[in-house]
């Protein structure tokens, strides 16, 4: 019994019987009853070294995950992942931490399951050639790009949305609203990261409008700029004393602590301080008051980066996708 005869019988793919052998989430829990009875029956037992030690070629793709706690990753995950099924392909996850290095992680991978392609989900902007020409197999940054690095635009692909041009389109929706006194809640102000990407789409959006910048209205949280973080530094913002009517926050996740400590110290939203984010995640269409936030097409990024890298790995030439955010009003915005 092979797991070719599992599949058959249980009408489904061999990439399907693997999720299940190997324990993904992605599986529907009627299919997974559906094999795992199959195998008890059958007595079947995968030998999974014999499997990788002896086949030339896999079926595999593997996609590493900066960061374990993104919401906005699991989203692009999910399609992904059923993207590269209906292609034919079997996905092989690598989540990291934050502060993990994910090319290595990715060369790793990319020897220990013979991968035919890679997707970074999440990552640096600053690559270097010398340091991705350890990954050996066709590769998409997803939800990045490598904005301050040095690698050619002809030698690698990316999907993402414009972190700079979103941001500057999030504070415009303030400037709208009739906000000119715009705070700005961030990681860094100038870490070659997305942090600094949407810091300076920020300060565009101010500049072009003609309201002057001021220091004190930005506050660096630092760190990996999780809730806790971005709680304590809305905290700190508060505390300052100078006056400002709404709030521009790198996320959703954080956005939502931003007003937990907003609340937290008497200041209602959006009645006296408006918010606005970029994300678009569906848990932040259920808070109250429900987050305006620039939405990231999170399908539309994992559907185009299997796509794009597909045809990469079929000699198809390298390309940049650039995907259009959509502004969802949500509660957290009042008009002056």
């Amino acid at each position: 019994m092979t797991i070719k005869d599992i599949a058959k019988a249980c009408g489904v793919g061999v990439s399907t019987v693997s999720r299940v052998l190997n324990g993904r989430p992605d599986v529907s829990a009627e299919v997974r009853e559906r094999v795992l009875n199959m195998v008890e029956a059958t007595g079947y037992i995968p030998n999974n070294s014999a499997r990788d030690l002896g086949r030339s070629r896999s079926d595999a793709i593997g996609v590493v995950v900066r960061g374990t706690g993104n919401l906005f990753f699991s989203e692009v995950l999910k399609t992904a992942a059923l993207e590269i099924d209906r292609r034919g392909y079997t996905m092989v996850p690598r989540f990291i931490g934050e502060d993990d290095d994910e090319v290595k992680a990715g060369a790793i991978l990319e020897r220990e399951k013979k991968l035919q392609g890679l997707i970074f989900l999440g990552g640096r902007f600053d690559y270097t050639p010398a340091e991705l020409s350890l990954v050996g197999v066709p590769y998409v940054c997803c939800s990045f790009t490598n904005s301050f690095g040095s690698l050619a635009e002809e030698e690698y692909s990316s999907v993402c949305i414009d972190d700079f041009r979103t941001a500057y389109q999030a504070v415009e929706k303030l400037i709208e609203h009739g906000h000119r006194r715009i705070a700005a809640l961030v990681p860094s102000c100038s870490d070659h990261s997305i942090s600094e990407l949407r810091y300076e789409g920020y300060k565009a959006a101010l500049r072009e409008h003609d309201i002057p910048f001021d220091e004190a209205l930005v506050m660096e949280c630092g760190g990996c700029f999780t809730m806790p973080e971005a709680y304590e530094g809305m905290a700190k913002l508060l505390e300052r004393e100078t006056d400002f009517t709404a709030v521009f926050v790198l996320s959703d996740t954080t956005a939502i602590a931003a007003i937990k400590a907003m609340e937290d110290r008497g200041r209602r939203v959006p009645e006296d301080l408006s918010v606005i984010a970029i994300d678009g995640l569906e848990i932040s269409s259920y808070t109250v008051p429900t987050l305006s936030t620039m939405t990231q097409p999170a399908e539309e990024m994992g559907r185009e980066s299997v796509k794009l890298l597909l045809e990469v790995m079929d000699g198809g030439p390298h390309r940049h996708i650039r995907l259009e955010p959509a502004f969802r009003t949500g509660a957290s915005l009042r008009t002056l």
